[in-house]
């Protein structure tokens, strides 16, 4: 788990190749490093730190891309009636409103969510329930490492 600074590697890779053509929206700029690399292939980023002081470290490192917008304060808030969205990656360290995210989203658009421990059942688990379950969604949990499971969902 990377306890919210950034998204490892192997999880990039992925939203590098699911953001390619998209308009793409991060819950959790923390340094900028993940919108940076979004940024590579995405039509353009929105990415939304709470935390002013990353916010700053995450606006020094995206100067100068000019396809990336850092929005500092809640997502939430920041992000009410933008979108919609191709590819909304759901990072951040605090609990999401997925009802809030899926109103970001359009039919084909992607939800990607990490950062989750390995092995949990779905059953119990708000988060895997609303995003393996919710019949407005086809969603697949797959193992970026052996530690690192994430969500990829599709809005039907």
């Amino acid at each position: 788990m990377t306890g919210g600074a950034t998204a490892i590697p192997e999880v990039q890779a992925l939203l590098r190749v699911l953001a390619a053509g998209r308009d793409v929206a991060e819950f959790g700029a923390a340094f900028g490093e993940t919108a940076a690399l979004l940024a590579e292939t995405a039509n353009s980023v929105v990415t939304v730190e709470l935390d002013s002081e990353r916010a700053a470290i995450a606006r020094e490192r995206l100067r100068g891309i000019a396809n990336v917008e850092l929005l500092e304060g809640d997502a939430y808030q920041q992000l009410r009636g933008r979108g919609p969205f191709g590819l909304v990656f759901a990072d951040g360290g605090r609990p999401h409103d997925w009802e809030a995210i899926l109103e970001l989203t359009e039919p084909g658009s992607l939800i990607v969510k990490d950062d989750l421990t390995p092995g949990r059942p779905v059953e119990g688990d708000d988060l895997r329930e609303f995003l393996l379950r919710d019949p407005r969604l086809a969603a697949a949990e797959i193992l970026a490492t052996p530690d690192m499971p994430v969500i990829v969902a599709v809005r039907r």
